[in-house]
């Protein structure tokens, strides 16, 4: 209802105003249902053409980049799926579809959103290098415990090269790193998996986001109730503080410290295992 496009400066310039919330896949850490009481049902907007008119105004408003950032050296990149999963909102509408037709015609901007859903429809819509997928991407005993029914992460991981040959520039977020006993172990596994696997024309233009858990009071006693065994590495009070989000939301993230010294392993790590894997910010 309300069309703004609020500034960014993280993984987008942009957030721009999304054509859906909720999402069909249920990640145990997932920040999205507590907009709806921990209930998750998408809701598909209707409105798409004014979400586009107002994106394309907003694009032209900015005019061309003025100098390169973490988020792109030429684009404005506006996030488009900020509160769901546009891969999985293109089984059931043309709202991702009329997204991705609408940034094609827009040379100083790209759109942008991360999914852990690999949705081959999305193949046939010709983006021409203006839309951003980022697979987001854990230890597969990490994904198999925390993100649920989601697409496997070697499938994620195979399907970037058909996504880079569909004309998308694909990322990765390593997110969220979760710091439990053998995580560096774990990571290890993944990012020599992904050294091994992945053809150079991706590793030559692919990007990272490190981004740490954060977790919520509200959404642990949730998961107490259907999914305590996540809780078990999702809440670590012993290694978690408060935190006030940028939405006024109070949640809890590793102490400062932890976090510090965990993000300088992962780079290490990378540094090692994928060193191509450039890092374009960790928060």
């Amino acid at each position: 209802q309300s069309l703004t496009t609020r500034p960014n400066g993280r993984s987008a310039d942009w957030i721009a105003p999304g054509p859906s919330n909720g999402c069909a896949m249920a990640c145990a850490y997932c920040y999205v249902p507590r907009r709806k009481g921990y209930a998750n049902p998408i809701t598909l907007f209707t409105n798409i053409e004014a979400i586009v008119a107002h994106i394309r105004r907003h694009v032209r408003a900015q005019g061309p980049k003025p100098e390169p950032n973490q988020c792109d050296p030429e684009a404005w990149v506006y996030d488009i799926g900020e509160n769901g999963d546009c891969s999985v909102d293109a089984l059931i509408c043309d709202n991702t579809a009329d997204l991705i037709a609408a940034f094609r015609g827009l040379p100083t901007a790209k759109a942008s959103f991360a999914t852990k859903f690999v949705n081959p429809d999305l193949l046939a819509l010709d983006p021409q290098g203006r839309t951003r997928v980022r697979f987001s991407l854990m230890p597969a005993d990490d994904s198999r415990l925390l993100d649920l029914r989601t697409s496997p992460i070697a499938e994620r991981v195979a399907a970037a090269a058909d996504f880079l040959d569909a004309g998308y520039e694909v990322h990765f977020n390593l997110s969220p790193v979760v710091l439990r006993d053998g995580w560096q172990r774990d990571w290890t596994e993944l990012l020599t998996h992904l050294d091994d696997v992945l053809p150079a024309r991706v590793k030559q233009q692919a990007a990272a986001e490190i981004i740490m858990l954060t977790h919520n009071r509200a959404l642990h006693d949730v998961n107490l109730g259907w999914h305590p065994r996540a809780e078990e590495v999702l809440w670590r009070p012993d290694v978690q503080e408060t935190k006030r989000s940028q939405n006024g939301d109070l949640n809890v993230r590793y102490a400062l410290d932890v976090k510090r010294r965990a993000v300088a392993e992962l780079r290490d790590l990378i540094a090692a295992r994928a060193p191509w894997l450039r890092v374009r910010y960790a928060f």
